[in-house]
This record gives structure tokens, C-alpha cells and sequence, in this order.
């Protein structure tokens, strides 16, 4: 059976809706309880019979988004090993964040949802390990052992390349007015960059690809399940009878 309340709650669907919305519109800290539950059509007491405080509908919220994330990256990487090649991976990683309007925000360095995010040790732990430096630590050390990374410099530094990349590109993409105008798609000029600084010359035989995909995508499940535990803890039991 699913952990997430709202595949069981029409409701609270609608109450995580309309939270989203308000929240990626006018930030946390402008957002009530009151104009949440108006939006989705509940009593603003309904909203608490599924979250206890705003702070856990919003942080269960941003979790729902992160786990969005991890599972479109899982999948990808699942279905198609190639996508675990750095210059196909951190394209994915970035247009896979920014389709997310909570991600926006945090780009956009919303302080409110910053603070709410880092407030409790375990909430901030996660969200350490969702941040780009952490992904990097995680991530490529798995890629240079199967050979996708070049092995003529140190794995450090190609983290920090990576981690450099991934935070200017994130950055750029989701504030264009922000950088100056390119002639393709920023995407692509992420895919060349990161080739061009740490792919080695010949591609890995697929066997390696494939190991290093399914490595890959292993490490992501456990940020996915740190992400599921934060999402049991802010969200109330779906055991009431009438809350559908």
C-alpha cells in the first residue's frame, strides 16, 4: 500500500494541490492555512486531520517534490543505462529539478522554505543530501570506478567540476534573465561542458555503462527512502474513516 496519504484522500490530493501552488506563487511565508484550505475547496480544520502543523504540510510537501525527483531520475536511468553518462546525466539531474515549482523557489533562494527545510537535524540532513555537492559525493565515485569518468585527474576535483557545473547551470536555467542569452539550448551547452572536462575519450563498453547505471540509481533509492521517512513523519495516519 502506498505511504503517501494523498493516494488514499481525495482531499488531502486537493490540499497538497493548492499548497503547491500558493507556496511556488507567493512563498511560505505569505501562505496560511486558511488560504490553503479555501483553495482546495476544505475546512482549514480538514487540512490539520492530515497534517498536525503548516510546518509539516509544507516540509511533507517539498519532500513529495523531492521524491518526484529521485523517482523520474530512477526510472531514467533504469530504462535507458546511457543516461548515467555525466554528459547525459546532469542535464537530467537539472531540467528534472526545475520541473518542479518548489525547486524554483529554493533557486530562487526563498529564505523561508530554506529555513524550514534545515530547521530539525534529520530535515536538514535530507536536505543536505539532495543538494548537488552531495549527489556529486554520492554519485561520482561510482561513475569514475566503472570508467566514466577520466582517470587522469584527481576524483575530487571532478566532483568540485561537477558540483560547479551542475549549481551554475541549475541557476542560469531557472533564472534565464540572469545569464546572458545562449544560441542553443542550455542544456546541450551543459552536456558539452561536462564531456569535454571529465568524459574519457572512448566510451566504457555497455556492460560498464549498465553497472554503473544500476550502482547509480542504488544510491538514489536511499535518499528516496530517507525521503519516504520524512513523509510518514509529517503526514498523520490514514486510518480515520470519512476523510476521503
Amino acid at each position: 500500500m502506498s505511504r503517501l496519504i494523498e493516494h488514499h484522500s481525495h482531499k488531502a490530493a486537493r490540499i497538497l494541490d493548492s499548497a503547491r501552488e500558493l507556496v511556488a506563487d507567493h512563498g511560505v511565508r505569505k501562505v496560511t492555512v486558511s488560504e490553503i484550505a479555501a483553495a482546495a475547496g476544505v475546512g482549514k480544520g480538514t487540512v490539520y486531520l492530515y497534517w498536525p502543523t503548516k510546518e509539516d504540510l509544507i516540509l511533507g510537501l517539498f519532500a513529495r517534490e523531492l521524491l518526484a525527483f529521485l523517482e523520474a531520475v530512477i526510472a531514467r536511468i533504469t530504462a535507458d543505462p546511457a543516461a548515467v553518462l555525466p554528459r547525459h546525466l546532469a542535464p537530467l539531474l537539472i531540467r528534472t529539478g526545475l520541473s518542479s515549482p518548489l525547486a524554483r523557489r529554493l533557486a530562487t533562494k526563498d529564505a523561508d522554505l530554506v529555513r524550514l527545510l534545515t530547521e530539525q537535524t534529520g530535515d536538514r540532513d535530507l536536505f543536505d543530501r539532495t543538494r548537488p555537492s552531495a549527489m556529486c559525493q554520492a554519485v561520482m565515485p561510482v561513475l569514475r570506478r566503472h570508467g566514466l569518468l577520466r582517470q587522469d585527474r584527481p576524483l575530487a576535483d571532478q566532483s568540485y567540476a561537477m558540483h560547479a557545473l551542475l549549481t551554475g547551470f541549475g541557476t542560469a536555467m531557472s533564472v534565464p534573465d540572469s545569464a546572458p542569452p545562449s544560441a542553443g539550448d542550455p542544456a546541450d551547452v551543459l552536456a558539452d561542458a561536462v564531456a569535454l572536462l571529465l568524459e574519457p575519450a572512448i566510451v566504457p563498453a555497455g556492460q560498464a555503462v549498465t553497472a554503473a547505471a544500476d550502482d547509480t540509481a542504488a544510491a538514489f533509492r536511499e535518499t528516496r527512502n530517507a525521503v519516504l521517512d520524512i513523509i510518514d513523519r509529517t503526514q498523520t495516519a490514514d486510518d480515520a474513516p470519512g476523510r476521503r
